[in-house]
C-alpha cells in the first residue's frame, strides 16, 4: 500500500510510534550516561530539554504531537502528581518542628512576597497586559523545583540546613502554590458566574474543600491499610511499592471526581499516607518517587521539542527581561526579607535565593492555561516557557562551581564562627532520587 493510500488512523499511529521510539530512545541514553554528566553540571532536564529540541517539529521532526494533545497534558500532570505525593510522603515533619525556622519562612514569608514581586515586574514589563493575566503569570512562576538542581539539595558539600532548606521549600511550595494559580486562573478567564469577589472565595473553597477530602480519604485509608496489612505479614513484598503509587493516583481521580484539585489532593494525601502508614522515609515510595521521574523525564522531552518551538516566534525583550527577573530580584530579594532577624550571612542568602528553580509545576500550570485560554495567553504561556529554560541551563550549569565555592566560604565561616547560624545541625528527610538525581560524591561537607 502506498503512502498516500494510508489511513489516517494508520498514519497516526506511526507517528506516535516514533514519538515513543525517540522518547524512550532519548530516556535510555540519558540514563547510561547520567552519573558523568551529572558531575559536569548537566542535569537530565537540561539533557533532555536540548535532546527534545533536536528531535522536535523544528528539527527532525520525531515528535510532532500538538502541545494541545490531552496525551501531553496528562504525562505531565501525572509526573506532579507522583513527585508531590513523594514529596510529602518523605517529609518527617515531627523532626522538622525544632528546626522549622529556615522552611517556614521560606514558604509563609517568600512565597507571598515572590507572588507580589512577580506581580510588580509583570506590571511594569507588560504594562498592556491584564492584572489578571499579571497574577496568573506570577502564581505559576512562583513555586521552585529542585529537581533542576537536585545536586544542591543532596551533595553534602552544602551544610546540612541549607539543604534541609532548600528541599523542604521546594517540596512544599508548589503543592502551597496551587489554589493560588486556580483562583487565577479562573478570574483570568472571566468565567464566573457570580461576582469576582464571591467567585475567587468560592472556587477556592471548592478546589481546596474537594481537594483536600480526597487526599486526607486516600491518604488515611491507604495507610491504615498498609500498616494493619504490613504488621500482619499480608502485603506481598512485591507490591509494597505498588500500595503508595495506587494511593497517589486515588487521591488525585477521587479529588477530580468530587470537583476539587488533583494536585492539593496528591500533596495532602502524601502528608496522611506519610504519617498513619509509618512508611515515611523508607523505600515503600522509591517506585512512585522513580514513576514521577519517568513521567518528568518525557515532561522535559516533550517540553523541548513541543513547547520551545511553540513559544519561539512570541519572544520579545519583554518576555526575556521579566524571565530574567524572575530568576533574580523577584526570587532573592523576597528570600532576603524572609530572614531579617536569623543572623544568617549574605553568601547563604544568596545561595538559597539563587537556587530557586522554576520547573516541572510551572510547565503543568501552563499547559493548563493554555487549554482554558486566558487573556494575553500566548505572552503569559512564552514568558513560563523561556523562564523554565532559562532556569534550566541557568541552575543546572551553575550548580557545580557555586556549590565549590559557597563550600569554601562556609569552612572559612564555621572555622571563625562555630556557632553560626549556617552551622546548625538539620535532620534531612530522605532525599528525592529519580532519574533526574544520579547518586552525588560526599565532598566532606556537612553532614545531614
Amino acid at each position: 500500500m502506498g503512502l498516500a493510500r494510508c489511513p489516517d488512523w494508520l498514519l497516526e499511529s506511526g507517528v506516535r510510534m516514533v514519538a515513543a521510539t525517540a522518547v524512550l530512545a532519548l530516556i535510555l541514553l540519558w540514563s547510561v550516561f547520567s552519573r558523568p554528566l551529572d558531575r559536569h553540571g548537566v542535569t537530565s532536564a537540561l539533557f533532555l530539554t536540548a535532546a527534545g529540541l533536536v528531535i522536535g517539529t523544528s528539527a527532525l521532526g520525531w515528535l510532532d504531537l500538538p502541545l494541545e494533545s490531552p496525551v501531553v497534558e496528562r504525562v505531565a500532570e501525572i509526573a506532579l502528581v507522583l513527585l508531590l505525593f513523594s514529596d510529602a510522603a518523605r517529609l518527617d515533619l515531627q523532626s522538622l518542628r525544632r528546626e522549622l525556622s529556615w522552611p517556614a519562612r521560606l514558604l509563609l514569608i517568600g512565597l507571598p512576597l515572590t507572588m507580589l514581586a512577580g506581580v510588580g515586574a509583570g506590571v511594569l514589563v507588560f504594562p498592556g497586559m491584564a492584572l489578571a493575566s499579571t497574577i496568573l503569570l506570577a502564581t505559576m512562576l512562583a513555586s521552585t523545583d529542585a529537581a533542576l538542581g537536585q545536586r544542591v539539595v543532596t551533595d553534602s558539600a552544602v551544610p546540612a540546613r541549607t539543604r534541609q532548606a532548600l528541599d523542604v521549600e521546594s517540596g512544599l511550595n508548589d503543592g502551597l502554590a496551587v489554589p493560588f494559580f486556580l483562583v487565577a486562573l479562573d478570574v483570568a478567564n472571566a468565567e464566573l458566574d457570580t461576582l469576582p469577589g464571591w467567585a475567587v472565595v468560592q472556587n477556592m473553597v471548592v478546589q481546596i474543600g474537594w481537594g483536600l477530602a480526597g487526599g486526607l480519604v486516600a491518604g488515611i485509608v491507604g495507610g491504615l491499610l498498609f500498616r494493619i496489612a504490613d504488621r500482619r505479614g499480608w502485603i506481598g513484598r512485591e507490591w509494597r511499592q505498588v500500595i503508595p503509587l495506587a494511593v497517589a493516583l486515588l487521591a488525585y481521580t477521587l479529588a477530580l471526581l468530587l470537583g476539587g484539585s488533583g494536585f492539593i489532593a496528591a500533596f495532602v494525601g502524601g502528608l496522611a499516607f506519610g504519617r498513619v502508614s509509618r512508611a515515611r522515609g523508607t523505600v515503600v515510595t522509591l517506585l512512585t518517587e522513580e514513576a514521577g521521574g519517568l513521567f518528568a523525564a518525557v515532561t522535559w522531552i516533550g517540553f523541548g521539542a513541543l513547547a520551545l518551538t511553540l513559544a519561539g516566534p512570541h519572544i520579545t525583550w519583554q518576555v526575556i527581561l521579566y524571565a530574567v527577573l524572575s530568576l533574580t530580584v523577584v526570587r532573592m530579594i523576597p528570600v532576603a526579607i524572609a530572614f531579617i532577624g536569623q543572623s544568617v550571612r549574605l553568601p547563604t542568602i544568596a545561595f538559597i535565593g539563587w537556587f530557586g528553580p522554576r520547573g516541572l509545576a510551572s510547565l503543568v500550570f501552563a499547559l493548563l492555561a493554555f487549554e482554558h485560554g486566558v487573556p494575553d495567553g500566548d505572552v503569559v504561556f512564552t514568558t513560563v516557557i523561556v523562564t523554565v529554560a532559562l532556569s534550566v541551563i541557568l541552575h543546572g550549569l551553575t550548580s557545580v562551581p557555586l556549590i565549590a565555592l559557597y563550600h569554601r566560604w562556609y569552612q572559612a565561616h564555621t572555622a571563625e564562627h562555630p556557632t553560626a547560624a549556617e552551622a546548625v545541625p538539620a535532620t534531612m528527610s530522605r532525599p528525592r532520587r529519580h532519574l533526574s538525581a544520579p547518586d552525588q560524591t560526599d565532598h566532606g561537607g556537612a553532614s545531614g
